[in-house]
């Protein structure tokens, strides 16, 4: 697998991301894909090879083999890392869409000076609904991946022995697996990689929507203000006018001025 093509993509994503979203890429890139690369395939190597069943039955041990590992964990985390990686494309390809949107507009009108976007990367709009939803299904994907994965190998373990009773097996059959306890290692290693992954995805979503709640009270709260100002202003302009007019509609001015200067006599 090539995995610097996926690290190329993905560090195309970094410059959009959020402090979360780097935390995110470094767990991913050194937790998971370089133990991946460096270690776990190595550990794992070829895996039927190393399945030894205590029979010369011609094909019970790969009927055994298939029975207890119906797909190998190399693979497994190889399909997650990649189908993690993909949500994060949504992210490039709508920020693409937005520089070209924007160098179109300009071909269009080469002598106006209005931008589109003041910056095509910042998470405002369209832009943050796909960045959420990005995070949505990487979340997702880590969920139904870590559930397939404790479903097939029962809690993440990884036994020393077991025992198979399948066609054409003529018997119970003892079949031991290579270096269980190093598999269970990386295994459980790669589980709490994958968890801390969906601690930081989800504390991501809640401090986007945090960040866009709050803004949204302070520009509500700033409307209502400015309202509410606006309203006393003129409420107190009315009461100053009305104030300076009798009744029967003559100002007091006009009063004051026809009635004799007592203070003069």
């Amino acid at each position: 697998m090539d995995w610097k093509t996926l690290q190329g993509v993905l560090s195309g994503v970094n410059k959009y991301s959020t402090g979360f979203g780097r935390i995110w890429l470094s767990v991913v890139f050194i937790f998971r894909v370089l133990v991946y690369v460096v270690a776990a395939e190595k550990v794992w190597g070829d895996d039927q090879k190393d399945f030894d069943c205590n029979t010369r039955q011609p094909g019970c041990t790969n009927v055994c083999f298939d029975y207890f590992f119906p797909i190998s964990h190399i693979r497994l985390w190889a399909l997650q890392l990649i189908f993690i990686s993909t949500p994060s494309l949504l992210v490039v390809m709508h920020v693409a869409y937005r520089k070209d949107k924007e160098r179109k507009y300009h071909l269009k009108h080469p002598d106006s000076s209005t931008r589109l976007y003041q910056d095509a990367g910042k998470k405002h709009g369209g832009l943050w609904w796909t960045y959420m939803s990005s995070l949505f299904f990487k979340t997702v994907i880590e969920i139904v991946f870590l559930y397939i994965l404790h479903a097939i190998y029962d809690s993440f373990d990884m036994p020393r022995l077991v025992k198979c009773e399948i066609q054409p097996c003529p018997n119970v059959v003892d079949c031991y697996i290579a270096r269980p306890t190093e598999k269970r290692i990386f295994t459980y290693f790669m589980v709490g990689a994958s968890a801390l992954c969906i601690v930081i995805s989800v504390t991501e979503m809640i401090y986007l929507i945090s960040k866009r709640f709050f803004r949204f009270c302070m520009l509500h709260c700033g409307k209502r203000k400015s309202v509410m100002t606006k309203g006393k202003s003129d409420f107190l302009s009315h009461n100053l006018t009305h104030v300076n007019y009798l009744h029967n509609g003559k100002s007091l001015d006009v009063i004051r001025a026809s009635a004799p200067n007592l203070s003069s006599m």
